[in-house]
């Protein structure tokens, strides 16, 4: 998928440095750097959830079978 991008001059030309050191397309660069992005803010997520119930009273097991119990209502 295309996409348009519109970044500041300096950034092109730092990107442009850098494609050329490794040998790869500016859009490569770019992919990477937008992939490596996506899997640090996945990671970020699943750890964010880590601590969710601390501080509950009900245990995790009673809260699901209560959740679930709503299903059958």
């Amino acid at each position: 998928m295309r996409t348009i991008l519109t970044i500041p001059e300096e950034m092109a030309h730092r990107l442009d440095r850098l494609a050329h050191r490794r040998r790869l397309s500016r859009a490569e660069v770019i992919r990477r750097a937008v992939e490596a992005f996506l899997r640090k803010e996945s990671e970020a997520s699943v750890a964010e959830a880590f601590g969710l119930w601390r501080g509950r009273r009900a245990n995790a097991l009673t809260e699901q079978r209560r959740l679930r119990a709503e299903w059958d209502g």
